[in-house]
């Protein structure tokens, strides 16, 4: 039922997207050292709650890669699957980074707007998978660190699943039941 196929190319892909998840990590951090420290991100964007730093990413967002890439790799069976995949990783990075420009815009309806845009993807999309909360949290890590872009992917995934593997089954057996 589980099949654990460690192929070594499975286990050279999924060394090599943490490595550059690692790299880019330490590149953005090394920065931050030096253009004003690292930063600190406080939950809700409330001064009053606590703030987490940037630098948990250094261990986050590699962990999170390692996990996730091993999940994704076991569905990659051959190279339109892999291409599947970083298509939805590609396309998570993208809404990531739109929410996070949303958000430094400025206006104050922006980030709603586009994170209700991407909660509806998900009902449509499996974004329940790893490929989709790995570039979800990458996209919005500069802006806002790991750990609350992968609170808020978390959400987003659990929305996804319940629409996926809750929601959808059972409509599917209502219909069926009507038609019968």
């Amino acid at each position: 039922m589980f099949e654990m196929t460690h192929t070594p190319a499975r286990v050279t892909a999924r060394w090599l997207i943490t490595a550059l998840v690692a790299l880019a990590e330490l590149v953005h951090l090394a920065w931050q050292v030096f253009h004003g420290g690292i930063q600190r991100h406080h939950l809700l964007n409330q001064a009053d709650l606590p703030a987490i730093s940037n630098a948990w990413g250094a261990v986050f967002l590699p962990l999170l890669a390692w996990f996730l890439a091993g999940r994704m790799l076991r569905r990659a069976n051959g190279p339109l699957a892999a291409k599947a995949l970083a298509v939805a990783a590609f396309g998570s990075l993208v809404a990531g980074i739109a929410l996070s420009l949303a958000f430094v815009s400025g206006n104050a309806d922006a980030p709603a707007y586009v994170l209700l845009g991407i909660i509806l993807v998900s009902l449509v999309l499996p974004t329940c998978r790893s490929e989709y909360v790995l570039g979800f949290v990458l996209g919005m890590c500069i802006t806002f660190g790991p750990i609350l872009p992968a609170l808020v992917a978390t959400v987003i995934a659990a929305v996804s699943a319940i629409a996926h593997y809750l929601v959808r089954p059972a409509l599917g057996w209502a219909l069926a039941r009507v038609r019968a």
